[in-house]
Parts: structure tokens; sequence; C-alpha cells
């Protein structure tokens, strides 16, 4: 069974509109950032371990690396484990490009009584698609029946009533709730036992590193000026949109943009295939820094052969204005 969230199984090509090149005198490539730049506005992966909150982790975070301000994305109740991604510094913003992102759980189910293998089996793939939940009484959100979407169960390994499973989701699906209905479709009853989340958005398990290794990457960072460690484990900012359409614009379009500004089509430089209107992006420099997210008013095509006309509201800025040069000529 195929095992990919949507985002993951869209194949993007770039359309270019504009034939343009990138100043050398301004801006820098994320990869090019200094382990200073990244702890101000960077993205760690936490594997976080069972026990902790989320927020507690985040604080955590925050004391290893002698910041004052970080952010997660995708709370996990304590005791279950998996992929956290903390925003640091300015970076947190990205967390609101990040809570709609899919998730990915590696789930442990309990089923109550012995029942047909079969049965079982055809039960639990029987949620994939749309599926009405109504939150536990214990949830941050509104207790109210809601719609979500299983994209995805794979059963892993059914050993009489333990049922281990990968199941991927739309975000805001509780996967307690998941089992006890599966449970109550059964007639037997069943209960999550585990839980550990193995995506969130465009994150996974190969890219979370230990609060332990965080600590131990930055004092040899601290200790020895040696950086290589802590730079795998703090990613650029940009990471965090690696599940959104992107557009990239002019480097005379760019300031623009860093004061608020909306995206009209003649700053456009290039365009990822696919965005639809509506539809939530990240807008980028020629040298791939995350400039702003917003709403397409366009789909791609438009976007590239549009002479005039709104192609982005901006709902959210990252970078600061002063990094690209003021506009000398009207787009």
């Amino acid at each position: 069974m195929e095992t990919l969230l949507p985002f993951e199984k869209i194949e993007k090509t770039v359309l270019i509109k504009r034939d343009t090149k990138t100043g050398a005198n301004y801006g820098k490539r994320p990869e090019d950032r200094t382990i200073s730049e990244l702890i101000e506005s960077g993205i760690i992966i936490v594997d976080k371990p069972a026990g902790p909150t989320s927020h507690q982790v985040s604080a955590y975070v925050q004391k290893i690396l002698g910041i004052n301000k970080s952010g997660h994305s995708g709370t996990l109740d304590p005791n279950v484990t998996g992929v956290l991604p903390v925003a640091l510094g300015t970076g947190t913003k990205i967390v609101q490009a990040l809570l709609p992102a899919g998730k990915e759980y590696i789930m442990l189910m309990h089923v109550h009584k012995e029942i047909d293998t079969n049965v079982l089996t055809e039960t639990i793939r029987s949620f994939i698609g749309k599926i009405k939940q109504l939150p536990p009484i214990k949830s941050a959100v509104k207790r109210q029946w809601r719609y979500r979407k299983i994209y995805y169960i794979d059963i892993i390994e059914n050993n009489g009533q333990d049922v281990l499973m990968r199941v991927g989701c739309q975000a805001g699906t509780y996967m307690r709730k998941l089992c006890t209905d599966i449970g109550v479709k059964l007639k037997t009853g069943a209960h999550m036992a585990e839980l550990r989340r193995s995506k969130a958005g465009p994150f996974q398990e190969k890219d979370a590193v230990t609060l332990h290794n965080l600590t131990d990457g930055f004092q040899i960072y601290k200790e020895e000026g040696n950086e290589r460690l802590l730079k795998k484990m703090i990613l650029p900012l940009e990471t965090g949109v690696g599940h959104l359409f992107k557009i990239w614009v002019t480097d005379s379009t760019v300031n623009t943009l860093c004061n608020g500004a909306n995206l009209n089509a003649p700053g456009i430089a290039k365009i990822e295939t696919g965005i639809q209107a509506d539809e939530l992006v990240a807008v980028m420099t020629l040298k791939d820094e995350l400039i702003c997210i917003g709403m397409s008013q366009m789909h791609s095509n438009e976007m590239k052969n549009a002479q005039k006309g709104l192609a982005v509201i901006t709902s959210k800025v990252f970078m600061n204005p002063g990094i690209y040069p003021k506009m000398q000529r009207k787009e």
C-alpha cells in the first residue's frame, strides 16, 4: 500500500516567467547561513521522548541553546513520542505554515476481544477516506463533530489482539479516538496502546534529533568551535515550507514584500506547477530564501502569463526589509 501524504505525491516542475538573475551583493542562500543565524531563525526537529509535554520540550530547547523564544508545531500528548518541529527565535512564525500539514503515526492498537483477521483488516481499512470525529473531552479544540481525512492505513503487524499500523492523516485527527471508533465498529472495543509520530508535514524521523544529542552538539560548538554536528541539527527556516508550492520573485520585488505588500504578477520570476487559486503558497527569493507565505489568487499558468493582477495575498512575512534593494522602477 502506498504510504505517502498528499503533498508527497505531487510531481512539480518549474515554469519560467522571467529569465532573470539574482545579485551577489544581497541576501544569502539558506545553506550558507552561520550557526548564529540558524539559531536566530531555524528549525530543530526534536525526537520527543515520552514524559514531557510538547511545551516543555520547546522550553528545553530554549535552555540548551540559551535563547528566549521558541515554538512547537503540532502538540503531542506527554506519553507520545516522535517528530516534533521546534522553531527558534523569529522563526516561530513558521508554525502557522506547519500546523495544517499532514501527519503520519505509527500506532499500536489493542482490540479487547479476539476477532477474525479478515474482519479486523477490512474494518480498519474502512476508515481510509473522510471520517467524522468528536474530539476527546480533554482536548485543545471546541468539542463538536468535525470531518477529517485518513490518507492511508498500513497494517504493519497483526498479532492477535494487538495491531501495529502506520496511519497518514489530516492535521487535527485524533489517533486515540480513531482506535476507539474502530473498536465500536468491530463491536469488541479497542484502545490506543502506544503512539509515535513519524512525519509532520515535510519532516520525517530521519530528520529528528534527541535533546541529548542537541546538548552534545551545542557543547562541542561552544567549547571547540566545531559547528559540524550542530549545523546538521538546526535546519534553515525554509525547510518548514517544504510541503507548500513555491513562487520565486525578482530581486527588485523582494523589499516591497518584506514590508507586507501583496505580490502582483509582474514581480514573479518563476512558479511551480500545480498551484490553484486560494491555496497557501511560499514566496521565495531567487536565492531560495523564504520571504513570506500567503494565499494564491491565480493558478500557476495564470501567474506565468499574466502581465498584471494580484497573484498572492501576503499573510505572514519572514524576511526583514532592507536586505534587498528598494525597487528602482515600477514592475
